[in-house]
């Protein structure tokens, strides 16, 4: 069987223009990048009545740790829309390096439902990963410069909440030491580093609404706190005008295009745990205002990347999501049920009706939004006939519509069913969207209606740290936004071996911090990396250019 970069490279795209024209866009109005790709001013969205375009999430169920193919299912449906006749554009995030050489190798779907140029995407694409990096980067020398120049904020270098960045999976600098070698060099302190994808820069240029917007949340960062307790904010360290010049081209979505030829944003990457992991509100709204029905994704499972879709990016950019996919794969039903983790591509019916309590959670999760879902079996080779239909009995049962997905085999022509289910869906007009929490609610109300309500937890508990955290931010004035949980992705509950429905339970908040620019707050339950680490054997290992200048590995 050809690899996902095999048959990506040997496709023929169209030009860019081409896949610009089937949407409304003229030449004018692109900045091409070569001849398969371009960014889309954004005069041209503002210039746009609002659209008529109807939004369809693509989420999941909990995951094993390969992922269900949300990505891969999101552009096949994309493309099974068009074949049955609708004007269809898909939203997707940008893949980080990270990933990219760690464990995934990619994140541009896979085998038949791809968006290309595959490579480009997943590589350096149009550089926005490298201006938010800089852009980041840039606010984190101003910082330390600050306090080199005589702190005239009085900053607390102990209470300094704000670390440095870098696109790339490298655990050694999860804990560092700055300004060592005397005076010219600094002031001593602790610090470290995320991945890019976890900047809270990402996650605003992902929800801002226009350049001026940007400016404005990229101001309102808080970096630390000064000795008395108070808040400091990126506006303080006057460069706020700065970090949105390094944005300036990158705000413009990025338009590309899948195997098919269906136009498809590629824009923006926040991590679904410690952000909302979706993409850029800018791309949605394009998607909207050039397309009749939009197909995004977010990541990880319903309570986690839908949650923060419906609770924090619908809520903020004003969207009406109108019908939801939920992703289930037969090879994870067998892990939440109970199934031999080694042995996942072999028969077992009895393992998958047991999992199938997870995938009864996130249908209700779903729900719980207002939203009636459509659940999406993504069908693999391994996958025996009475372990599908098990599913099939299943969402019968939960009266939810259902289909098969065989993108990654078939392409488009593999989901033109999902697709006149999804179509039928939003025929019936049957959502009506609603957030799980009011946002001017306390802080530990809206945690608690997450945990309770989407996780099935029985209640929170906080430490010493997160209820001085919570105290803190609701005196700065962070108390009336959306909360964001970070937890593990591999469980409902905070505990990632308790798999398939976990009851009785508790969730600990370890620590709540301000995302204050992106308008909401983070509580931590559990630990969560926002520096992840490479695995013993890297994709990097794999990847390479041969003669010819093809590229093997990526997939």
């Amino acid at each position: 069987m050809l690899t996902d970069v095999q048959i990506a490279e040997a496709a023929t795209p169209r030009p860019i223009a081409e896949i610009g024209a089937k949407i409304g866009l003229d030449l004018d109005e692109l900045v091409p990048y070569g001849h398969y790709k371009a960014k889309v001013r954004p005069e041209s969205i503002f210039s746009r009545e609002p659209g008529s375009g109807r939004l369809v999430l693509v989420t999941g169920i909990t995951p094993t740790a390969g992922g269900e193919g949300k990505t891969t299912v999101a552009v096949g449906l994309a493309d099974g829309l068009r074949r049955v006749g609708a004007n269809s554009v898909l939203c997707i995030r940008e893949p980080s390096l990270g990933p990219v050489f760690g464990v995934k190798g990619g994140a541009a779907g896979g085998g038949y439902s791809q968006v290309i140029p595959m490579s480009d995407i997943n590589l350096h694409f149009t550089g926005d990963l490298h201006a938010i990096t800089s852009a980041h980067a840039l606010l984190s020398a101003a910082l330390d410069n600050h306090l080199q120049q005589g702190n005239r904020l009085g900053i607390d270098p102990r209470q300094i909440t704000w670390r440095r960045a870098v696109d790339m999976n490298d655990r050694a600098l999860r804990n560092i030491v700055v300004g060592l070698g005397g005076r010219i060099n600094g002031v001593p302190r602790e610090d470290g580093f995320m991945i890019t994808a976890a900047s809270e820069v990402m996650a605003i240029f992902c929800l801002a609404a226009s350049l001026e917007d940007l400016e404005e949340r990229l101001s309102s960062i808080i970096v630390g706190y000064a000795y008395g307790g108070e808040p400091v904010r990126a506006r303080e360290l006057n460069v706020a005008g700065a970090m949105t010049l390094l944005l300036r081209e990158a705000i413009g979505p990025n338009l590309v295009q899948t195997l098919e030829g269906t136009p498809a944003f590629v824009h923006g990457g926040p991590f679904a745990n410690i952000a909302h992991g979706c993409n850029s509100l800018m791309a949605t709204r394009a998607g909207l205002a050039f397309g009749d029905v939009v197909i995004t994704e977010a990541g990880f499972g319903s309570d986690l990347g839908a949650e923060k879709f419906f609770d924090i990016k619908c809520r903020i950019g004003g969207l009406n999501p109108e019908a939801t996919v939920l992703v289930a794969t037969i090879r994870a039903l067998k892990l939440h049920g109970g199934g031999d983790r080694s042995a996942l591509s072999m028969p077992d019916a009895g393992a998958v009706r047991r999992g199938l309590v997870n995938l009864g959670a996130h249908v209700e999760n779903v729900r719980g939004f207002g939203i009636e879902p459509v659940v999406a079996i993504n069908v693999f080779g391994t996958d025996a006939e009475e372990e599908i239909a098990a599913v099939a009995e299943a969402c019968e049962a939960l009266g939810v519509r259902y289909a098969r997905s065989e993108g990654h085999a078939r392409g488009g022509e593999g989901c033109e069913d999902l697709a006149r289910v999804v179509l039928g869906a939003l025929e019936a007009g049957s959502g009506a969207y609603r957030p799980r929490y009011d946002a001017e609610a306390p802080i530990r109300d809206k945690i608690e209606a997450i945990a309770t309500n989407v996780y099935g937890a029985d209640g929170v508990d906080y430490t010493a740290r997160a209820a001085k955290d919570i105290r803190q931010l609701e005196a700065a004035g962070l108390g009336d936004t959306p909360v964001c949980i970070a937890k593990t992705p591999n469980s409902l509950s905070d505990d990632p071996s308790r798999l398939g429905r976990p009851t009785g339970f508790r969730i600990t908040v370890r620590d709540v911090r301000p995302s204050a620019g992106a308008g909401f707050v983070v509580a931590r339950a559990g630990t969560v990396m926002t520096m992840p680490g490479l695995p013993r054997v890297p994709a990097a290992e794999g990847i390479r250019i041969v003669e010819g200048g093809s590229v093997v590995g990526l997939f």
